[in-house]
């Protein structure tokens, strides 16, 4: 496929690499919605191969809404892929259902030998938020109950994924956390307390994600402006992507110390490392300068530690913000 599609948005995206072809799949709806906030509601997740990282060649889409009743007969959201011990792969994705208006998400699981064709694991999702340690909804804090954009890694022998979460105290708009589960088998997972705490200035934390470059490791999300709380927009602060270097891969993770990697014509940030060793960042192309909705995937852009330890990306486009 082309950056941009004729007849579709795409956003949030997430990788796989076979070893020959590097695989995107990204949240895709079609431009004859007219309006591109109904995207998220009549949406599929597309599914594109590369070897270069630049041009792309779009294939059929992996995954749908399923069949009523099921946690994800409404949309399949962001996720991310792994391979398991036995050399199956697997799709960790967002669903919500119809019976709820896709207020609650959940997260579940589907599996492929090829990463072309996928089968879903079942219609029960395999974890929500946990109401001990994450905000549940209550129609007035947030507008969903956030558990959402799973990121899934191993580490010393445990399976660990991070989500899009909110903490069940502290100010509404203050409450953005990453949530956090485990798994010994990639079947059975159990929810964590937050691997972060609210307070940070966010409402929430999208699309997690953990990389280890050149030996340091970080954590990246996005959150726009809309979603900062209201002292850091008083502040006349902006979103993104963000950064914040961690000591550890599960953390915990001081989320005060995050800065922006790009200001908000980019969203849905992800690493990417190629079969070169260099480390890429890949965000969807958010809004123009006028403000209007784009839809489409990024070019790589080259990225690397400053001289203050802080992840940036390294062709100077960014330079502005500090």
């Amino acid at each position: 496929m082309s950056n941009v599609l004729s007849d579709a948005w795409t956003w949030d995206m997430w990788f796989a690499d076979d070893g020959d072809r590097y695989h995107a799949f990204y949240l895709k709806a079609s431009r004859a919605l007219g309006d591109p906030d109904r995207r998220h509601f009549y949406v599929t997740v597309g599914h594109a191969v590369s070897e270069d990282l630049r041009t792309w060649h779009e294939v059929a889409d992996a995954l749908i809404a399923s069949d009523q009743p099921a946690f994800d007969d409404y949309t399949t959201w962001t996720g991310s892929v792994v391979r398991d011990p036995e050399g199956l792969w697997r799709m960790f994705y967002t669903g919500t259902s119809r019976a709820d208006n896709a207020i609650t998400q959940r997260v579940g699981v589907a599996t492929s030998p090829d990463l072309f064709t996928w089968t879903k694991a079942g219609s029960e999702a395999l974890c929500e938020a946990d109401s001990r340690w994450y905000e549940k909804f209550d129609g007035v804090s947030w507008p969903d109950e956030a558990w959402r954009d799973p990121w899934v890694f191993a580490h010393e022998g445990e399976w660990h994924m991070l989500v899009t979460a909110r903490a069940n105290h502290g100010a509404p708009d203050d409450r953005g956390v990453i949530g956090h589960a485990t798994s010994p088998d990639l079947d059975t997972w159990t929810v964590r307390p937050p691997r972060s705490e609210p307070g940070a200035g966010f409402g929430h934390l999208e699309v997690p994600q953990i990389a280890t470059i050149d030996g340091r490791h970080v954590l990246i999300f996005s959150s726009l402006r809309g979603e900062l709380t209201a002292a850091r927009r008083d502040a006349g602060e902006h979103g993104g992507v963000w950064s914040v270097p961690v000591d550890s891969p599960t953390g915990p993770y001081d989320i005060t110390k995050a800065t922006r990697l790009t200001d908000e014509s980019l969203y849905a940030g992800r690493l990417l490392q190629d079969r070169g060793g260099v480390w890429w960042l890949f965000a969807f192309h958010h809004v123009d300068e006028h403000g209007r909705f784009i839809g489409s995937l990024s070019d790589p852009m080259p990225v690397g530690w400053d001289g203050n330890g802080r992840l940036h990306v390294t062709d100077g486009r960014f330079d502005h913000l500090g």
